[in-house]
């Protein structure tokens, strides 16, 4: 039986189902999501500030203890890539650098659809490649991300990859949307579990990701990807979520191509249920999780 207080995310996303099966505009699911941090605790002793790297805005958290570390984790948030901010996010990836004990940067990419597909994993690589100029080392890099997020967190390695860039020591997807044509068997199987995502509201989402783009361009859908020489992977997702068999088939093709992957799947979990950092165990558990995977690989002692 799941925590009083993780049953407040799926109470939580009813609501919003309800207003999206209403239909709205996108400003006024743009406004409607970005109230999502609100489910998060403030995170204690993460300093948050503004830093421009490479032309795009982003979101630095140092934990205490962390200010003179050279390792960082690098950030996308979710929202089916046209949702949300690295504002909305500040406090999920705050809680996980404090857990890690090192610094995030929260990637505020600009937005589909007027930035469509390879827009943002344009912008992703820049970031990824500003961190480098920075002084970073690929090996003691990470990158980290939720639903579309976490499609992002992996094709800005592919993306790095295609452009001859050293690799980041580790991805890791959280709740992660991998597939843009939207086959999963469990978002038929899950439906009636999965609070907030729906197939139809998900193509939507992905015609304006996309912006006429194929569906399963592998910068748009690692599970179209050769993902030889992938880093390892962690990936966290709830069994009440629509998306399971995104991350499913994910990590079957994965393993099968030889990456040192790991599947965490958390019993009935709702999408990106981490977002109840520091108020649900379950998000809190699942945190010291990737803190405890994501440590090693960083060099973290």
């Amino acid at each position: 039986m799941i925590s009083k207080e993780a049953q407040e995310i799926g109470r939580f996303y009813g609501g919003w189902s309800k207003q999206l099966a209403a239909g709205m505009t996108l400003s006024a699911m743009r406004k409607l999501f970005n109230t999502w941090g609100d489910l998060a605790a403030e995170p204690e002793g993460v300093e948050f500030s503004d830093l421009t790297v490479a032309g795009i805005e982003c979101v630095r958290a140092i934990p205490k203890g962390a200010e003179d570390e050279k390792k960082i984790l690098l950030c996308f948030h979710g929202g089916g890539f046209i949702l949300c901010s690295a504002e909305s996010h500040r406090k999920l990836y705050g809680h996980i650098a404090k857990a890690l004990g090192c610094k995030a940067l929260i990637v505020d990419y600009s937005l589909a659809p007027k930035n469509a597909h390879p827009g943002i994993v344009m912008e992703a690589l820049d970031v990824y490649a500003g961190l480098l100029e920075l002084g970073y080392k690929p090996e003691h890099i990470a990158t980290i991300g939720d639903s579309g997020g976490g499609n992002l967190s992996a094709a800005v390695v592919l993306y790095a990859a295609q452009m001859g860039y050293p690799l980041p020591a580790a991805c890791v997807g959280l709740s992660p949307w991998y597939d843009m044509e939207c086959t999963g068997e469990t978002l038929t199987t899950n439906a009636d579990k999965d609070g907030l995502i729906t197939k139809p509201v998900l193509l939507q989402m992905a015609g304006m990701f996309l912006g006429g783009k194929s569906p399963t361009g592998p910068l748009a859908n690692p599970l179209h990807a050769d993902l030889k020489n992938f880093p390892p992977t962690l990936i966290q997702v709830g069994g009440y979520e629509a998306l399971l068999d995104d991350s499913r088939r994910f990590y079957d093709k994965a393993k099968k191509e030889g990456v040192d992957i790991e599947l965490q799947v958390f019993p009935e979990m709702q999408h990106i249920f981490h977002g109840m950092a520091g108020k649900a165990p379950e998000a809190d558990d699942a945190i010291a999780k990737i803190a405890q995977w994501l440590r090693p690989r960083l060099g973290l002692a």
